[in-house]
């Protein structure tokens, strides 16, 4: 392989994402709010860090088996920090973090996530976290519903993905709900809190899958 092909395979994949800011559109404006099913997924605000910083200290020990940056430590500090790096990377187009809120209240976060190629490709991975105070009451599902009717409408994607740990249930049975497909098992490809290796299920559904689930959209 040439020393430049090898300089551009460099520039393309990065740690967790292959997208670099060039590839987006200069014409693309991200959309920043949505609301559907009685809930309202938006971009953070430095006004939403007490409220994430509470809700994940409250949902630590529901969080930590399955997300590595829960902690019953962070700080506001910290929380501001967060939030302003998710905010920079929205408006910079390296990944789309939002909150989930039942009015001005936190139920989880959630996002279009850039890791499955270049922009042009339309095909994002859709991350989740559901405060413990609203697990097992269906707000993942409708999370997840309402991320992909947004995803597939306001922005354009083709295809939409959702991994979780083999061990999560929970996680499966919202992926499925949705009419998303097992697509792949990568075995072994991950190590979890504990250091341990793990597996991983790849649910994935295209526009044509969702479209044909949702006729009103087609």
């Amino acid at each position: 392989m040439s020393g430049k092909r090898l300089a551009r395979l460099g520039k393309l994949f990065r740690p967790n994402r292959w997208i670099s800011k060039v590839e987006v559109p200069s014409d693309w404006l991200p959309p920043l709010t949505w609301t559907g099913d009685g809930m309202t997924l938006r971009i953070y605000s430095l006004e939403d860090v007490a409220e994430l910083q509470y809700a994940t200290f409250e949902s630590y020990e529901h969080l930590k088996p399955w997300m590595p940056w829960a902690s019953d430590r962070q700080t506001i500090f910290q929380t501001e920090k967060i939030v302003r790096r998710l905010i920079s990377g929205y408006h910079g187009n390296d990944d789309y973090t939002v909150g989930i809120w039942d009015g001005s209240t936190l139920v989880g976060g959630t996002g279009f996530h850039l890791r499955c190629g270049p922009f042009a490709w339309k095909c994002a991975e859709i991350g989740m976290w559901i405060r413990s105070s609203y697990a097992s009451e269906g707000w993942g599902t409708r999370a997840l519903a309402q991320m992909l009717e947004w995803g597939f409408t306001e922005w354009g994607w083709e295809r939409l993905i959702w991994k979780c740990d083999t061990r999560n249930t929970g996680s499966i049975r919202v992926a499925e709900k949705c009419g998303m497909t097992l697509e792949a098992t990568f075995r072994s490809d991950a190590v979890d809190v504990d250091g341990e290796r793990r597996d991983t299920h790849q649910f994935v559904i295209l526009r044509q899958d969702w479209q044909a689930r949702n006729p009103q959209f087609g």
